[in-house]
Protein backbone atom coordinates (compact mmCIF):
# COMPACT_ATOMS: atom_id res chain seq x y z
CA UNK A 1 0.00 0.00 0.00
CA UNK A 2 1.60 3.19 -0.97
CA UNK A 3 0.55 6.02 1.47
CA UNK A 4 1.02 9.57 0.85
CA UNK A 5 1.17 11.38 4.56
CA UNK A 6 0.94 15.15 4.86
CA UNK A 7 1.84 16.57 8.49
CA UNK A 8 2.47 20.04 8.94
CA UNK A 9 3.35 19.20 12.68
CA UNK A 10 6.63 17.43 12.30
CA UNK A 11 10.45 17.36 13.62
CA UNK A 12 13.17 18.78 11.24
CA UNK A 13 16.50 19.88 11.58
CA UNK A 14 15.27 23.37 12.51
CA UNK A 15 13.08 22.41 15.12
CA UNK A 16 13.64 18.83 16.04
CA UNK A 17 11.06 18.33 19.04
CA UNK A 18 8.85 19.98 16.57
CA UNK A 19 5.70 17.22 16.52
CA UNK A 20 8.12 13.97 17.65
CA UNK A 21 4.86 11.98 18.24
CA UNK A 22 4.09 12.39 14.25
CA UNK A 23 7.24 11.03 13.50
CA UNK A 24 7.27 8.37 15.73
CA UNK A 25 3.68 7.31 14.56
CA UNK A 26 4.85 7.54 11.07
CA UNK A 27 7.76 5.50 11.49
CA UNK A 28 5.62 2.78 13.53
CA UNK A 29 3.55 2.65 10.08
CA UNK A 30 6.58 2.47 7.57
CA UNK A 31 7.62 -0.24 9.76
CA UNK A 32 4.51 -2.52 8.75
CA UNK A 33 4.65 -5.48 6.32
CA UNK A 34 3.34 -3.95 2.68
CA UNK A 35 3.56 0.19 3.26
CA UNK A 36 5.57 2.53 1.37
CA UNK A 37 5.22 5.73 2.82
CA UNK A 38 5.87 9.25 1.20
CA UNK A 39 5.88 11.95 4.28
CA UNK A 40 4.92 15.83 3.00
CA UNK A 41 5.71 18.02 5.73
CA UNK A 42 4.84 21.74 3.82
CA UNK A 43 6.93 25.00 5.50
CA UNK A 44 4.69 27.88 6.26
CA UNK A 45 6.71 31.26 4.76
CA UNK A 46 5.22 34.48 5.31
CA UNK A 47 5.49 36.84 2.27
CA UNK A 48 8.24 39.27 1.60
CA UNK A 49 9.46 40.87 3.79
CA UNK A 50 8.05 39.72 6.38
CA UNK A 51 9.78 36.00 5.44
CA UNK A 52 12.69 37.83 6.22
CA UNK A 53 11.69 38.21 10.48
CA UNK A 54 14.32 36.39 12.65
CA UNK A 55 11.18 33.88 13.20
CA UNK A 56 11.76 32.32 9.84
CA UNK A 57 15.26 32.39 9.22
CA UNK A 58 15.72 28.72 10.30
CA UNK A 59 12.90 27.68 7.89
CA UNK A 60 14.19 29.55 5.06
CA UNK A 61 16.87 27.23 4.86
CA UNK A 62 15.58 23.91 5.37
CA UNK A 63 16.61 21.38 2.54
CA UNK A 64 13.32 20.47 0.37
CA UNK A 65 14.15 16.83 1.38
CA UNK A 66 15.83 15.49 4.36
CA UNK A 67 15.98 11.72 5.67
CA UNK A 68 15.04 11.34 9.78
CA UNK A 69 15.29 7.92 11.50
CA UNK A 70 15.23 6.55 7.64
CA UNK A 71 11.98 8.65 6.66
CA UNK A 72 12.22 10.42 3.53
CA UNK A 73 10.22 13.61 4.13
CA UNK A 74 9.33 16.51 1.85
CA UNK A 75 9.59 20.48 2.26
CA UNK A 76 7.53 22.19 -0.16
CA UNK A 77 6.74 25.81 0.86
CA UNK A 78 3.63 27.76 0.95
CA UNK A 79 2.35 30.96 1.73
CA UNK A 80 1.27 31.56 5.24
CA UNK A 81 -0.28 34.93 6.56
CA UNK A 82 0.54 35.33 9.81
CA UNK A 83 -2.98 35.85 12.17
CA UNK A 84 -5.38 36.23 9.64
CA UNK A 85 -4.59 33.18 7.39
CA UNK A 86 -5.84 30.34 8.90
CA UNK A 87 -8.59 29.90 6.32
CA UNK A 88 -6.63 30.07 3.34
CA UNK A 89 -3.31 27.63 4.55
CA UNK A 90 -5.45 24.32 3.41
CA UNK A 91 -5.53 25.42 -0.61
CA UNK A 92 -1.77 26.52 0.22
CA UNK A 93 -0.80 23.06 1.48
CA UNK A 94 -2.33 21.60 -1.30
CA UNK A 95 -0.83 23.19 -3.91
CA UNK A 96 2.45 22.77 -2.01
CA UNK A 97 1.54 18.64 -1.89
CA UNK A 98 0.85 18.69 -5.53
CA UNK A 99 4.06 20.09 -6.57
CA UNK A 100 6.10 18.21 -4.44
CA UNK A 101 4.76 14.37 -5.62
CA UNK A 102 4.33 15.56 -8.98
CA UNK A 103 4.40 12.17 -10.81
CA UNK A 104 3.68 9.80 -8.31
CA UNK A 105 0.95 7.39 -7.61
CA UNK A 106 -0.57 6.61 -4.31
CA UNK A 107 -3.27 4.13 -2.73
CA UNK A 108 -4.39 6.95 -0.26
CA UNK A 109 -3.68 9.99 1.47
CA UNK A 110 -3.21 10.43 5.76
CA UNK A 111 -3.49 13.67 7.04
CA UNK A 112 -1.69 13.56 10.65
CA UNK A 113 -4.24 16.77 11.69
CA UNK A 114 -7.67 17.96 11.37
CA UNK A 115 -6.64 21.15 10.16
CA UNK A 116 -5.19 22.44 8.02
CA UNK A 117 -3.78 18.84 6.87
CA UNK A 118 -7.36 17.48 6.39
CA UNK A 119 -8.82 19.96 4.12
CA UNK A 120 -5.91 20.15 2.42
CA UNK A 121 -5.41 16.25 1.85
CA UNK A 122 -9.19 16.24 0.60
CA UNK A 123 -7.86 18.46 -2.19
CA UNK A 124 -5.57 16.52 -2.73
CA UNK A 125 -7.59 13.38 -2.81
CA UNK A 126 -9.93 14.62 -5.36
CA UNK A 127 -7.55 16.25 -7.87
CA UNK A 128 -5.47 12.63 -7.73
CA UNK A 129 -8.92 10.43 -7.62
CA UNK A 130 -8.01 8.90 -4.10
CA UNK A 131 -9.20 8.35 -0.82
CA UNK A 132 -8.14 9.61 2.68
CA UNK A 133 -8.58 10.27 6.19
CA UNK A 134 -7.59 12.75 8.65
CA UNK A 135 -7.00 12.67 12.55
CA UNK A 136 -8.26 14.89 15.23
CA UNK A 137 -5.57 15.61 18.09
CA UNK A 138 -6.93 18.61 20.25
CA UNK A 139 -6.91 22.19 18.51
CA UNK A 140 -7.77 21.25 15.13
CA UNK A 141 -11.48 20.38 16.60
CA UNK A 142 -11.57 22.47 19.37
CA UNK A 143 -10.21 25.57 17.63
CA UNK A 144 -10.64 25.19 13.99
CA UNK A 145 -14.02 23.03 14.32
CA UNK A 146 -15.35 26.17 15.97
CA UNK A 147 -13.80 29.33 14.32
CA UNK A 148 -16.57 30.57 12.01
CA UNK A 149 -13.41 30.75 8.83
CA UNK A 150 -12.31 27.62 9.08
CA UNK A 151 -15.64 25.66 10.38
CA UNK A 152 -16.62 24.82 7.84
CA UNK A 153 -13.66 23.23 5.80
CA UNK A 154 -13.20 21.12 9.13
CA UNK A 155 -16.75 19.39 8.51
CA UNK A 156 -16.33 19.03 4.69
CA UNK A 157 -13.14 17.31 5.47
CA UNK A 158 -15.24 14.70 8.15
CA UNK A 159 -17.52 14.53 5.19
CA UNK A 160 -15.78 13.89 2.15
CA UNK A 161 -12.68 11.68 4.29
CA UNK A 162 -13.29 7.25 3.81
CA UNK A 163 -12.64 6.88 7.23
CA UNK A 164 -11.32 9.37 10.17
CA UNK A 165 -9.06 8.98 13.19
CA UNK A 166 -9.25 10.27 17.25
CA UNK A 167 -6.69 10.46 19.92
CA UNK A 168 -9.19 9.63 22.50
CA UNK A 169 -13.04 8.54 22.84
CA UNK A 170 -13.70 12.15 23.99
CA UNK A 171 -12.21 13.76 20.99
CA UNK A 172 -14.77 11.30 18.65
CA UNK A 173 -17.20 13.16 20.76
CA UNK A 174 -15.73 16.68 20.37
CA UNK A 175 -16.09 15.64 16.26
CA UNK A 176 -19.69 14.39 16.76
CA UNK A 177 -20.77 17.58 18.14
CA UNK A 178 -19.62 19.92 15.68
CA UNK A 179 -21.79 17.87 12.73
CA UNK A 180 -19.30 14.85 12.41
CA UNK A 181 -20.26 11.59 11.83
CA UNK A 182 -18.88 9.32 14.61
CA UNK A 183 -19.85 6.33 13.08
CA UNK A 184 -16.72 6.96 11.07
CA UNK A 185 -14.19 7.59 13.72
CA UNK A 186 -11.96 5.42 14.84
CA UNK A 187 -9.98 5.71 18.55
CA UNK A 188 -6.62 5.36 17.82
CA UNK A 189 -4.20 6.28 20.97
CA UNK A 190 -0.61 7.53 20.70
CA UNK A 191 2.31 5.63 21.76
CA UNK A 192 4.60 5.53 24.19
CA UNK A 193 8.55 4.06 23.91
CA UNK A 194 8.71 1.83 26.88
CA UNK A 195 12.01 1.22 26.68
CA UNK A 196 12.68 4.95 27.91
CA UNK A 197 9.58 6.27 29.56
CA UNK A 198 9.25 4.02 32.49
CA UNK A 199 9.95 4.16 36.67
CA UNK A 200 13.37 4.81 37.57
CA UNK A 201 15.73 6.46 39.97
CA UNK A 202 13.64 9.44 41.06
CA UNK A 203 16.63 10.21 43.60
CA UNK A 204 19.04 10.49 40.85
CA UNK A 205 17.10 12.08 38.00
CA UNK A 206 16.09 14.94 41.08
CA UNK A 207 20.15 15.00 41.69
CA UNK A 208 20.51 15.67 37.39
CA UNK A 209 18.22 17.89 36.94
CA UNK A 210 19.53 19.81 40.74
CA UNK A 211 16.85 19.58 42.26
CA UNK A 212 17.03 19.08 46.47
CA UNK A 213 14.57 17.42 48.51
CA UNK A 214 11.73 20.29 47.98
CA UNK A 215 8.79 18.72 46.24
CA UNK A 216 8.51 19.62 42.83
CA UNK A 217 5.56 19.76 40.43
CA UNK A 218 5.96 20.11 36.41
CA UNK A 219 4.21 21.09 33.41
CA UNK A 220 5.68 20.68 29.68
CA UNK A 221 4.34 22.02 26.70
CA UNK A 222 3.95 25.33 25.15
CA UNK A 223 3.97 28.88 27.24
CA UNK A 224 -0.06 29.46 26.03
CA UNK A 225 -2.73 30.91 28.11
CA UNK A 226 -4.76 28.08 26.98
CA UNK A 227 -2.34 25.42 29.04
CA UNK A 228 -3.13 27.32 32.03
CA UNK A 229 0.51 27.53 33.95
CA UNK A 230 -0.93 30.61 34.97
CA UNK A 231 -3.36 28.86 37.59
CA UNK A 232 -0.55 27.03 38.75
CA UNK A 233 1.55 30.00 39.26
CA UNK A 234 -1.51 31.02 41.43
CA UNK A 235 -1.81 27.96 43.53
CA UNK A 236 1.94 28.19 45.00
CA UNK A 237 0.47 30.89 47.44
CA UNK A 238 -1.42 27.49 48.74
CA UNK A 239 1.43 25.02 48.33
CA UNK A 240 4.38 26.10 50.82
CA UNK A 241 7.89 25.21 49.85
CA UNK A 242 6.48 23.54 46.31
CA UNK A 243 8.58 24.50 43.15
CA UNK A 244 6.97 24.66 39.60
CA UNK A 245 9.14 23.70 37.02
CA UNK A 246 7.98 24.87 33.27
CA UNK A 247 9.76 23.08 30.31
CA UNK A 248 8.63 24.42 27.39
CA UNK A 249 9.02 28.04 25.63
CA UNK A 250 6.17 30.53 24.15
CA UNK A 251 4.40 33.51 24.09
CA UNK A 252 2.72 33.64 27.26
CA UNK A 253 6.16 33.44 29.16
CA UNK A 254 6.81 37.26 29.67
CA UNK A 255 3.22 37.62 31.02
CA UNK A 256 4.00 34.28 33.36
CA UNK A 257 7.24 35.79 34.92
CA UNK A 258 5.76 38.91 36.03
CA UNK A 259 2.83 37.10 37.62
CA UNK A 260 5.29 34.83 39.58
CA UNK A 261 7.12 38.11 40.51
CA UNK A 262 3.95 40.02 41.52
CA UNK A 263 2.65 37.30 43.78
CA UNK A 264 5.91 37.22 45.31
CA UNK A 265 6.39 33.12 44.06
CA UNK A 266 9.64 33.85 41.06
CA UNK A 267 12.24 32.35 43.40
CA UNK A 268 9.91 29.08 43.35
CA UNK A 269 9.34 29.18 40.20
CA UNK A 270 11.40 28.22 37.24
CA UNK A 271 11.73 28.37 32.94
CA UNK A 272 13.80 25.46 32.10
CA UNK A 273 12.83 26.79 28.30
CA UNK A 274 12.46 23.88 25.84
CA UNK A 275 13.77 20.25 26.96
CA UNK A 276 15.26 18.02 24.93
CA UNK A 277 12.90 14.43 24.19
CA UNK A 278 15.85 13.03 25.81
CA UNK A 279 16.02 14.34 28.41
CA UNK A 280 12.24 14.40 29.39
CA UNK A 281 11.65 10.69 31.07
CA UNK A 282 14.49 12.01 34.28
CA UNK A 283 12.23 15.31 33.96
CA UNK A 284 9.14 13.48 34.62
CA UNK A 285 10.61 10.69 37.32
CA UNK A 286 12.32 13.94 39.16
CA UNK A 287 8.67 15.90 39.39
CA UNK A 288 6.41 14.50 42.40
CA UNK A 289 3.50 15.57 39.87
CA UNK A 290 2.78 16.89 36.58
CA UNK A 291 -0.12 19.19 36.29
CA UNK A 292 -2.05 20.45 33.26
CA UNK A 293 -4.91 22.86 33.77
CA UNK A 294 -5.43 23.08 30.28
CA UNK A 295 -8.58 24.23 28.60
CA UNK A 296 -8.95 21.75 25.72
CA UNK A 297 -6.92 18.76 24.88
CA UNK A 298 -7.44 15.54 22.63
CA UNK A 299 -4.76 13.53 24.49
CA UNK A 300 -1.83 14.87 25.52
CA UNK A 301 1.30 13.08 25.00
CA UNK A 302 2.81 14.44 28.51
CA UNK A 303 -0.08 12.62 30.33
CA UNK A 304 0.66 9.75 29.11
CA UNK A 305 4.43 9.62 29.41
CA UNK A 306 4.22 11.49 32.93
CA UNK A 307 2.27 8.22 33.96
CA UNK A 308 4.29 5.84 32.10
CA UNK A 309 7.52 6.93 34.40
CA UNK A 310 5.56 6.64 37.25
CA UNK A 311 4.63 10.08 37.98
CA UNK A 312 0.67 10.93 38.93
CA UNK A 313 -1.13 13.79 36.96
CA UNK A 314 -3.24 16.96 38.04
CA UNK A 315 -5.07 17.49 35.13
CA UNK A 316 -8.50 19.14 34.07
CA UNK A 317 -11.10 17.99 32.45
CA UNK A 318 -10.00 18.84 28.97
CA UNK A 319 -10.35 15.28 26.27
CA UNK A 320 -9.23 12.60 27.11
CA UNK A 321 -8.53 13.02 31.16
CA UNK A 322 -11.03 10.53 32.28
CA UNK A 323 -9.65 8.09 29.81
CA UNK A 324 -6.10 8.50 32.10
CA UNK A 325 -6.97 9.18 35.27
CA UNK A 326 -9.14 5.92 36.13
CA UNK A 327 -8.23 6.26 39.95
CA UNK A 328 -6.91 8.32 42.49
CA UNK A 329 -2.94 6.37 41.69
CA UNK A 330 -3.03 8.12 38.08
CA UNK A 331 -3.65 11.71 39.67
CA UNK A 332 -6.29 14.22 40.17
CA UNK A 333 -8.82 15.60 37.06
CA UNK A 334 -9.67 19.00 38.60
CA UNK A 335 -11.44 22.57 38.35
CA UNK A 336 -9.25 24.69 36.51
CA UNK A 337 -9.15 27.18 39.79
CA UNK A 338 -5.45 27.72 41.78
CA UNK A 339 -7.59 26.63 45.15
CA UNK A 340 -8.51 23.00 42.98
CA UNK A 341 -5.20 22.39 41.63
CA UNK A 342 -3.60 23.02 44.78
CA UNK A 343 -6.15 20.97 47.13
CA UNK A 344 -4.85 17.94 44.19
CA UNK A 345 -1.07 18.30 44.87
CA UNK A 346 -1.73 18.73 48.59
CA UNK A 347 -3.32 15.17 48.70
CA UNK A 348 -0.58 13.30 46.20
CA UNK A 349 2.04 15.21 48.26
CA UNK A 350 0.91 13.96 51.27
CA UNK A 351 0.17 10.65 50.01
CA UNK A 352 2.50 9.59 47.13
CA UNK A 353 1.48 6.27 45.18
CA UNK A 354 3.95 4.30 43.97
CA UNK A 355 5.81 4.75 40.61
CA UNK A 356 5.42 1.38 39.48
CA UNK A 357 1.28 1.68 40.32
CA UNK A 358 1.45 4.66 38.33
CA UNK A 359 2.74 3.34 35.53
CA UNK A 360 0.49 0.18 35.77
CA UNK A 361 -2.73 2.19 35.11
CA UNK A 362 -1.67 3.00 31.48
CA UNK A 363 -2.55 -1.07 31.24
CA UNK A 364 -0.42 -1.35 28.17
CA UNK A 365 -2.91 0.63 25.91
CA UNK A 366 0.14 3.17 24.14
CA UNK A 367 2.37 1.33 22.56
CA UNK A 368 3.97 2.36 19.10
CA UNK A 369 4.08 -1.31 17.55
CA UNK A 370 -0.09 -1.44 18.08
CA UNK A 371 -0.34 2.43 16.86
CA UNK A 372 1.44 1.62 13.90
CA UNK A 373 -0.50 -1.64 13.31
CA UNK A 374 -3.82 0.39 13.56
CA UNK A 375 -3.04 2.75 11.34
CA UNK A 376 -1.98 0.60 8.73
CA UNK A 377 -5.11 -1.54 9.39
CA UNK A 378 -7.30 1.83 9.19
CA UNK A 379 -5.75 3.36 6.21
CA UNK A 380 -6.57 0.02 4.32
CA UNK A 381 -9.87 0.16 4.73
CA UNK A 382 -9.89 3.81 3.52
CA UNK A 383 -8.43 2.47 0.52
CA UNK A 384 -10.60 -0.29 -0.06
CA UNK A 385 -7.31 -3.13 0.17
Amino acid sequence: MRVLSIATLFPDIARPNFGLFVERSLRALAAQPGIELTIVAPVGLPPFPLSLHKRYRALRNLPRSEVRNGLIVHHPRFTLIPRIGARFNPAQVARAVLAAVRGQTYDVIDAQFFYPDGPAAMRVADTLGLPFSAKARGADISHFGHDPATRRQVIEAGANAAGLLAVSEAMRDDMAAIGIDPAKVTVHYTGIDAARFHPGDRTAARAAFGIGETPVILSVGALIPRKGQALVIEALAALPGVHYRLAGAGEAEGSYRALAARLGMDGRVHFMGPVANADLPGLYRAADAVVMPSVSEGLANAWVEALACGTPIVISDAGGAAELVTSPTAGRIVDRTPAAIAEAVQSILASPPSPADVAATLAGRFDWNRNGRELAAHLRRCAGL
